[in-house]
């Protein structure tokens, strides 16, 4: 699945809560972007991702074991919350 249909169009991280099982992952990877609360799970930073995080984000939906992060085009995000 590709990040974006655009080069320059933004992208934002959401979480499938139903999927999150707080593993932190995605905290280390790209931790410019995502925190965690007391119990581990992700908090995202709202907003599009920056050109230069990308990379990161997409390895960072790569890695999470439960599949629970997502790189949707900021259009599109809020549907997914």
């Amino acid at each position: 699945m590709a990040l974006t249909s655009g080069a320059d169009d933004p992208v934002e991280i959401v979480v499938d809560w139903l999927r999150c099982d707080a593993n932190g992952v995605c905290a280390e990877l790209v931790p410019e972007m995502v925190g965690r609360d007391d119990w581990g799970y992700p908090l995202v930073e709202p907003g599009p991702v920056p050109a230069d995080l990308r990379r990161m984000a997409a390895r960072a939906r790569a890695a999470c074991p439960t599949m629970a992060l997502r790189v949707v085009p900021a259009s599109g995000a809020s549907t997914l919350r």
